[in-house]
């Protein structure tokens, strides 16, 4: 949306001022002045007085244009300096440059209001497609923001695209291009099974967390078809952080000492893992196994050299901006799901006699 022409020589008003004037986000005058989305009473009384004592009106000429496109692909990530996130990027960006498009990136900071705010300021700038990567929560409010969206991007000329989220509905216009999240968990945790394992503690689950609850989904299916009972209290709640890894291992050993091997939510909490082994003198694969997920290369440099869950990161961000962009055509699916597979290294052994 747009402010209609000032006259010469003064600013035009912009939905940006009018946000600044009511004390609210750029999203939430946006829902106001659609009206397509619930806003509690006071806040569009708020909204409803900026734009009278700014003369704010939405620019038709502007909503007519909404068909036309700047060339762009936008990628909206939690933070683009973890490695998860850089390594779609730079899939994303390589498909993108290959299709005549410039690559925006967006990041959020986990907070839900500025990721709905990047994909408004996307919208207004009539970008080709607006990516999400990485899980979400599975509330029924994200599910309606997902959808709320989805539609309207649709209505813009544009595109969402979930990259590695869940779908939010069979009737919703976005792309969805996810991995064998699950499918990855239950593996890694068979191949520990499999080896003689009993006691897995998993480190860094977040309830309601799409990205998570799939993984503890797999760990405890491969529990199920190895007909082995889980230790509820072996399941730990974290971050995925390093910091986490470390803290959750100290603790986790002070503990227990049935425990064989540990299962990292990610590769980076698998290295705070390592660390607080060595510094406890616990020697890994030996006394104890490490698998993380994610198969970042940092795992390569690792002591010992990480064995990790693989997901095709690039592959992801190419086929988000692909699907997007050709999704008029046919032949172009606009739901996939990418395979994932163990990468066996030097940190995983038999469980001691």
């Amino acid at each position: 949306m747009a402010g209609r022409a000032a006259p010469r020589g003064r600013k035009r008003t912009t939905i940006t001022d009018v946000a600044e004037r009511a004390g609210v986000s750029v999203p939430t005058v946006s829902r106001v002045l659609s009206g397509n989305y619930p806003v509690a009473t006071a806040t569009r009384a708020k909204v409803l007085r900026a734009v009278r004592e700014l003369d704010y009106v939405a620019n038709a000429h502007a909503r007519a244009l909404a068909g036309a496109t700047t060339k762009t692909v936008a990628f909206v990530v939690h933070d683009i300096t973890w490695p998860f996130f850089a390594h779609i990027a730079q899939g994303v960006e390589e498909q993108a440059r290959q299709e005549g498009r410039m690559c925006l990136v967006c990041t959020t900071q986990g907070d839900p209001e500025r990721e709905l705010e990047a994909v408004e300021q996307m919208r207004e700038q009539h970008a080709d497609a607006v990516i999400l990567v990485g899980g979400g929560f599975e509330a029924e409010e994200n599910r309606q923001r997902l959808v709320h969206f989805a539609r309207l991007l649709d209505e813009a000329g544009s595109r969402l695209v979930l990259c590695g989220r869940p779908s939010p509905g069979d009737d919703v216009p976005a792309t969805i291009v996810e991995y064998d999240n699950a499918g990855g968990a239950f593996a890694m945790t068979s191949h520990l099974l499999s080896l003689g394992h009993r006691r897995i503690a998993f480190l860094g689950v977040r309830p309601g967390f799409t990205t998570v609850v799939e993984r503890v989904e797999g760990y405890r299916r491969a529990h199920e078809t190895f007909r082995v009972t889980p230790d509820p209290t072996l399941l730990r709640e974290g971050d995925f952080l390093r910091s986490y890894g470390y803290e959750a291992t100290r603790e986790l050993l002070a503990e227990r000492t049935d425990v064989t091997a540990i299962f990292a939510v990610t590769d980076v909490v698998a290295a705070g893992v390592l660390h607080a082994l060595r510094d406890s003198g616990v020697r890994v694969p030996e006394e104890m196994s490490v698998v993380g997920y994610d198969d970042i290369p940092m795992t390569m440099e690792l002591t010992p050299a990480l064995t990790t869950v693989h997901i095709p990161h690039e592959e992801l961000g190419r086929t988000a901006v692909r699907l997007a962009l050709h999704r008029h055509e046919s032949t172009v699916p606009q739901h996939v799901v990418l395979g994932t597979h163990i990468a066996v290294r030097d940190s995983v052994a038999p469980p001691p006699m």
